[in-house]
């Protein structure tokens, strides 16, 4: 808690002289007129030390939008600096966690040429990701359900993750034509052996147990004794990340993976993964898939040729530069291929894979280029290079905070 306070007091020192322009207001519950009617969608609850986010739009498996992301970031931003607030929480109501980015919304405002919209959300987005990832006090995510996508990004950087039976985890991105973000390119490259490059590009889900297994959550527990937990973390009166973990843990589980998980195919996982290029990666499924004895390598090949044959190469080389850059240098580089992949400079690919699967629901996108063999160097690196004279580099205020992940 000394670490919070003065660090608090530091930045408040740089906003006295001026480095920053923004004033926060202090109460525990803001009121933005700008973001008020949005406000149900993101709900609020207080007890003794515990201040919770609830994310609120379970008809659409609560996927994020602008005024979403604006209203966490400012809600995070108060508490961090209310000492009568010792650690957050945030869950999702009804059968998901969050389901990622609204894909629709971003779609929809990309075809009616509203992309400085879309650029705003992925601001505020990744913005509200590394605020997350270095939160100054302990963070409590609650995964009961559906997380895909960014829903991992605000919930895997805090420091307790807590997952149910009821979890699954997934990065579909690959499939609509995108790449996993929101600092996806961190925390995956961070997975034991090469299972990141795995979920990346075939988009295959984890269930809770698999999730304590490889690190992505730090606690288990059956979703019928949530609410024995949460009553447990909302009667504290104290802060201590030692106090919180052994509440988490107090109706925990021990569990173990399954006979069918993935994780007792690490040593395949790990051959055909770990190759250079996705034609190697295929290339050894392949390989593999011809003396296997069970249909696990041929599912992986369909879901990966299935996928944007750009998505794929782009998602891979950003899992590889992920592995060896901090977390504020992820969250940069995904920002300038979020941007790339809304312009339609180099493909329409984002478009066609939420039409696609989201809108139409066809299942048939038309991906261009059509195949891995037509996507060129300089079509990758375009996703890569660092953004035009005219066009804000995302800026992250890595001087005051650093992650804990």
């Amino acid at each position: 808690m000394q670490r919070v306070k003065g660090l608090v007091k530091a930045r408040h020192s740089f906003q006295r002289l001026g480095f920053f322009s923004n004033q926060r207001c202090f109460s525990a519950e803001p009121s933005y007129a700008s973001i008020y009617d949005f406000q149900d969608e993101v709900l609020v609850e207080g007890k003794a030390k515990l201040r919770a986010a609830i994310l609120n739009r379970p008809s659409a498996l609560n996927a994020l939008t602008e005024p979403m992301v604006a209203r966490l970031k400012r809600l995070y931003e108060s508490w961090e600096e209310n000492f009568d607030i010792g650690f957050v929480l945030m869950k999702g109501s009804g059968r998901a966690f969050c389901s990622g980015v609204d894909a629709v919304t971003l779609y929809n405002l990309v075809n009616e040429g509203k992309v400085e919209e879309c650029k705003r959300f992925f601001d505020t987005l990744y913005k509200f990701v590394y605020l997350q990832g270095t939160f100054l006090k302990p963070h409590v995510a609650i995964l009961d359900g559906i997380t895909m996508g960014c829903g991992g990004g605000i919930s895997l950087l805090g420091m307790f993750r807590l997952v149910t039976d009821k979890t699954v985890f997934s990065h579909p991105e690959t499939q609509l034509g995108f790449h996993p973000d929101a600092g996806a390119s961190y925390y995956l490259s961070r997975l034991p052996g090469y299972l990141g490059e795995y979920l990346a590009l075939t988009g295959e889900k984890l269930n809770g147990v698999e999730m304590i297994a490889c690190g992505l959550a730090t606690h288990y527990c059956l979703h019928d004794r949530l609410t024995l937990t949460e009553e447990r973390l909302g009667s504290l009166m104290n802060d201590d990340p030692k106090v919180i973990e052994s509440s988490l843990a107090q109706y925990g589980d021990l569990v173990y993976p399954d006979r069918s998980s993935i994780f007792h195919r690490f040593a395949t996982i790990d051959r055909c993964f770990s190759h250079d290029t996705v034609e190697e990666i295929i290339d050894s499924l392949e390989n593999e898939a011809a003396g296997a004895y069970d249909d696990w390598c041929k599912t992986v090949l369909r879901k990966m040729k299935e996928a944007s044959p750009l998505s794929l190469k782009i998602t891979l080389k950003s899992i590889r530069e992920g592995r060896f850059q901090p977390l504020d240098q992820c969250l940069t580089r995904e920002y300038r291929m979020s941007l790339a992949g809304i312009s339609k400079r180099v493909s329409n690919d984002f478009s066609e894979g939420v039409r696609a699967r989201l809108v139409d629901k066809d299942f048939a996108p038309k991906w261009d280029p059509p195949s891995l063999q037509e996507v060129s160097k300089d079509m990758v690196e375009y996703y890569f290079s660092p953004l035009g004279e005219l066009e804000p580099e995302l800026v992250l205020p890595t001087a005051l905070r650093e992650p804990y992940f």
